[in-house]
């Protein structure tokens, strides 16, 4: 009797394991049903006013002040949501959280970086040397910097550039318009006109394609700065240049009293217009005047001007000197990937050149 027995509690156990593998295929089935579902309805993206604690006035408020996508509130600050719609610092917490999370802003493979990298565009200087030195060209989606002594051609790049940006891509260019911020009232149309002549554009279409607006002190220069993150779009703004970055700024804080303030001040220029770049994957190209540092005894004392904020903030960094004639050298001092090298070019009525 004991085996009949045996050989039946057996067989009930074999049953009780076959229902639990049915009822976790079952389980995987709808798993999988769910994922399919899932993957043929894309996720509703969210609104401005769906994050937590932001209404319509507080949405209208972001909006104004140039918040007006979820990746500008997810890369801001919760100060910065507080001082701009009035929202408590938790709110502003909250929201850009939930911002960050409806973007899938956390840890992703190195794979997917170097995917979304194939979206940043490359602006040529018109200068095959120059063109070489940088690898193709000025990087969108970040911070570009150019500094030297006085006459050794840094507006001229910007005038250069400001052509180069209109040309189609397939020629070097971005097909867009420019944003020029001049500091120092620098800013010379006839020059543009004769390089876009010899680019073979027409000098009109190129300078109404140009919107310049001179900045006044440093307050102004950061005021222009902001805005200018409202007309890239309507715009088609593909190049944003300062023109030079530090001269207000070294204007205004004298002496070592105000060397922090003046730190502090500029590091938050220097933030917005990487934001601003990333944002819209344009191309920003800013100037700088330079120093000679006295406590340099052998080589070039020559250095440029914001410290280390400037510095860290600056993605490539190119210095310029002045060469014998026409000449100039450029040498690019650093960038995250392209070796340290340096090329010569001329700066002729044609512009920045071979």
């Amino acid at each position: 009797m004991k085996p009949e027995k045996e050989n039946k509690s057996l067989k009930e156990q074999d049953l009780l394991e076959e229902k639990k593998e049915d009822v976790k295929e079952k389980k995987e089935d709808v798993k999988e049903k769910k994922e399919v579902v899932e993957e043929k309805e894309p996720k509703k993206k969210m609104l401005i006013t769906d994050l937590p604690g932001v209404g319509p006035t507080s949405a209208e408020k972001l909006l104004s002040g140039g918040y007006n996508s979820l990746e500008a509130i997810a890369v801001a600050s919760p100060m910065e949501l507080v001082a701009v719609a009035g929202l408590g610092e938790g709110t502003a917490i909250k929201a850009i959280k939930a911002a960050r999370d409806s973007l899938e802003m956390g840890f992703e493979s190195a794979e997917r970086i170097l995917e979304r990298r194939k979206t940043i565009n490359k602006l040529s200087v018109g200068a095959k040397t120059l063109d070489e030195l940088l690898g193709g060209g000025l990087e969108s989606q970040s911070i570009t910097e150019v500094y030297g002594k006085f006459a050794s051609g840094k507006s001229q790049w910007c005038f250069q550039l400001s052509v180069m940006a209109q040309l189609p891509k397939e020629k070097g260019g971005l097909s867009g318009n420019v944003l020029y911020i001049d500091t120092e009232n620098s800013f010379r149309p006839e020059r543009i006109s004769e390089i876009a002549k010899h680019r073979g554009l027409d000098p009109e279409k190129v300078l109404k394609n140009i919107y310049v607006a001179r900045a006044y002190n440093s307050n102004h220069q950061m005021l222009l700065a902001d805005k200018a993150a409202e007309i890239i779009k309507d715009k088609n703004i593909k190049l944003l240049i300062v023109d030079s970055l530090t001269g207000q700024f070294r204007s205004e804080f004298i002496g070592r009293g105000q060397l922090s303030d003046r730190q502090q001040k500029l590091n938050s220029h220097m933030r917005l217009l990487q934001k601003v770049s990333e944002l819209y994957n344009i191309v920003v190209f800013v100037t700088n005047q330079v120093m000679s540092r006295p406590d340099i005894l052998f080589g070039d004392p020559t250095d440029a001007i914001g410290g280390n904020v400037v510095k860290h903030a600056s993605k490539t960094r190119i210095y310029l000197r002045k060469g014998s004639g026409s000449k100039r050298i450029a040498k690019l001092v650093d960038s995250p990937f392209l070796p340290d090298g340096e090329a010569v070019y001329n700066v002729t009525n044609n512009g920045v050149v071979d």
